[in-house]
């Protein structure tokens, strides 16, 4: 069965010092994140890329990134398609004054017509494994409905400040039952605090690498048109629909049920523009390993 690649690459970091840091190389070739999660994507058997992005970007992002990865792919049978995140895209009025995007939930449904198959959603900005495309990719092709990468939480801190995580809670056959959002989670000896209370450093984690279905689309249009109602109005410049909340939801209230395939992949983002030096120590360890190549795509 074929399946897709969504990536979501229209944020630009607050934290990055005002960057894009989907653009920032990871190794002495110039390679950024993106490039190992498509190879990663299309070595797990993947056909299609779609990128999300905002339009005003779009000529800096195809120079970039764009134009060569859909020549790397047409090589491997692999498709590239764009769609295009707008904060105008909503079931009602712009809110006067809001600039802020509207989460990754609607990111994903600005890709709404450009999906027909099953499909991974992944932030541009994450090193996410193999381990978890391949996973969410046989989980899809054999028919799954929904399901989602668990990342140990140690395997995902940074060391140069706190993150937000998507705590997982499941039953005794790895089903999903809660994803509990919590904030500034920090890497300690010996594990992680929020807070200054320790946490299960073992706890697997929501990354935002989600596998789902066509079909999955229309309740999410379903949600954002009730949180346009119900939370927009409360909070019209900061509110997010955001997908591991809205899952959550769906979860609690069985519309959904989601299985979490653990991976033991160790997770690189640059949250930190501190981040930025040890995420490239680390592909440059794994370069030296073999897991990659220099040339990246030669493998495949």
């Amino acid at each position: 069965m074929k399946t897709t690649l969504l990536i979501m690459a229209a944020g630009i970091g607050s934290r990055f010092g005002g960057g894009i840091k989907q653009l920032e190389p990871v190794d002495a070739a110039g390679h950024i994140i993106m490039d190992y999660s498509v190879h990663d994507a299309v070595e797990a058997g993947f056909g299609r890329v779609v990128f999300v992005i905002r339009k005003d970007i779009e000529e800096a992002f195809r120079a970039s990134i764009g134009d060569r990865m859909a020549a790397v792919c047409a090589r491997h049978g692999v498709t590239v398609d764009y769609a295009f995140q707008d904060i105008r895209q909503i079931p009602g009025p712009l809110p006067e004054g809001r600039t802020k995007p509207w989460g990754t939930g609607q990111a994903i449904l600005a890709a709404r017509d450009k999906i027909d198959t099953p499909f991974v959603v992944i932030n541009a900005d994450d090193y996410y494994g193999k381990e978890g495309f391949r996973k969410v990719h046989e989980y899809l092709a054999a028919g799954g409905e929904a399901c989602m990468a668990g990342f140990v939480l140690k395997n995902t801190l940074s060391e140069h400040g706190g993150v937000t995580r998507g705590l997982c809670r499941m039953d005794d056959q790895g089903h999903l039952t809660r994803v509990v959002e919590t904030k500034n989670i920090h890497k300690v000896a010996g594990g992680a605090q929020v807070d200054g209370r320790a946490i299960d450093g073992n706890a697997l984690v929501s990354m935002n690498m989600w596998g789902l279905t066509p079909g999955f689309l229309d309740l999410l249009a379903e949600g954002f048109e009730a949180f346009f109602r119900q939370e927009v109005p409360a909070d019209p410049l900061g509110a997010e629909y955001l997908i591991p909340t809205f899952i959550g939801h769906l979860v609690e209230a069985g519309r959904l049920s989601v299985q979490v395939l653990p991976t033991g992949d160790t997770w690189y983002g640059m949250t930190y523009k501190e981040d930025a030096a040890a995420v490239r120590a680390s592909f440059q360890k794994m370069l030296e390993e073999g897991l990659y190549q220099k040339k990246l795509f030669s493998d495949l």
